[in-house]
């Protein structure tokens, strides 16, 4: 087929926000949300300490928590939470690290790296496929991302976490919390963000502790000085206080009002099975816009690792598959960028250290209805960039 021989769809997304993270603010969302913001207070204030709370018992609730689990409001995002723990717990026993995709290879350096321990073992797959689960060691501690945000690839279940384990399991489930089963009790540690699956703002990490987290935390002393924003325990305790709406640092009191947004959004529409029905639907869609198009596939290999949230597609048509790697680069952020310009999709292409391709968010502040309309003009923008690039055309 020649260039431009796709007609140019007429229907564009309601919402063009597709991005990975920061994700699209919940349907229906406007600054108006957030005119109960508490601005000019004190963190420290009986009302702002309340809102906190709130945040943490909104979440506790939509999650489905365990009553002995315990979450709290940390710095600096997911990527604060989880180096809080790595650098809070580990070092008491060996580790095995899963990679299969860039941000497990982040927190594989900082442990090998940074951190220096050297009974680390690091277990690795390329992008589109997940390490052998079988070949891990309980009796270390594990850490993990439930969901690769950058691959779309995610670890299936839980089924493979032993119960019987004598590590800890430390989990960054930043893109997994809020549109995927989490099975809280194979899980110690897990860490994720406000701005990925309910759309949030980047600001404040959040972490949730088993009781076996917190024996480790009041029992063990880390060999390296730990920086006050990842402390959690004083003169041996837990800091308790962190989840009860005490925050180690200031808070953004316009992030949290931001939060409890989503939080209270989540709850109208049925709390996390609302939540994951709509991620559901939202990846059904997709792959059935997959299955009728001979020129893109799941990144993902299998179909039980694919992430329902953050989907990571490749390009397979010929023209494509015949160019140089940073020909395909190029040839996708053209595309990217012409549905940017037409205000069709922003922020699609994958991440810069993955494969070629696009990258959708497919989490519950997507509508299926938008996700519909985007699908012809994936289609059209790849034959506009296609006429540029193939050979034969």
């Amino acid at each position: 087929m020649a260039g431009g021989e796709v007609d140019k769809p007429s229907e564009s997304p309601d919402n063009p926000n597709f991005s990975s993270g920061p994700c699209s603010k919940r349907p229906g969302w406007s600054l108006e949300s957030l005119k109960n913001t508490i601005l000019g207070r004190s963190h420290r204030s009986n009302i702002s300490k309340a809102r906190l709370k709130e945040v943490i018992e909104k979440s506790r609730r939509v999650l489905e928590l365990p009553d002995h689990y315990k979450l709290g409001i940390v710095p600096a995002s997911d990527t604060g939470a989880i180096e809080m723990a790595l650098w809070s717990v580990l070092g008491a026993r060996g580790v095995d690290v899963l990679v299969w995709e860039s941000f497990g290879a982040s927190w594989a350096s900082d442990i090998k790296n940074q951190l220096k321990i050297k009974k680390c073992r690091i277990i690795e797959s390329d992008y589109g496929s997940i390490p052998d689960l079988t070949q891990v060691d309980f009796n270390k501690d594990i850490v993990f991302t439930w969901n690769g945000t950058t691959s779309g690839v995610c670890v299936p279940n839980g089924d493979w976490i032993s119960e019987s384990r004598k590590g800890l399991t430390i989990c960054d489930a930043t893109s997994a919390v809020f549109g995927m089963e989490i099975p809280w009790e194979k899980l110690d540690i897990v860490t994720y963000s406000w701005q990925k699956a309910l759309g949030g703002e980047a600001q404040h990490g959040i972490i949730v502790l088993s009781d076996r987290a917190v024996e480790r935390l009041e029992s063990f002393n880390p060999k390296w000085p730990v920086p006050k924003v990842f402390r959690l325990t004083k003169d041996g305790k837990l800091l308790r206080g962190i989840f009860n709406g005490e925050t180690i640092n200031t808070p953004s009191m316009l992030a949290v009002e931001d939060a409890l947004d989503g939080l209270n959004w989540a709850i109208e529409i049925g709390s996390l099975s609302g939540l994951i029905a709509r991620t559901k639907a939202n990846f059904r869609a997709i792959e059935d816009w997959v299955s009728l198009n001979q020129d893109i596939e799941f990144l993902a290999e299998r179909h039980e690792i694919r992430s329902s949230t953050s989907v990571c597609l490749k390009i397979v048509a010929s023209w494509f598959l015949i160019l140089p790697r940073e020909m395909q680069i190029i040839a996708v952020k053209e595309t990217c960028a012409l549905l940017e310009e037409l205000n069709v999709a922003y922020d699609i292409g994958a991440y810069r250290d993955a494969p070629a391709g696009l990258r959708i968010w497919a989490g519950a502040t997507i509508n299926t209805s938008d996700l519909k309309k985007l699908f012809p003009w994936i289609t059209w923008g790849l034959d506009q960039t296609r006429s540029k690039f193939s050979t034969n055309s």
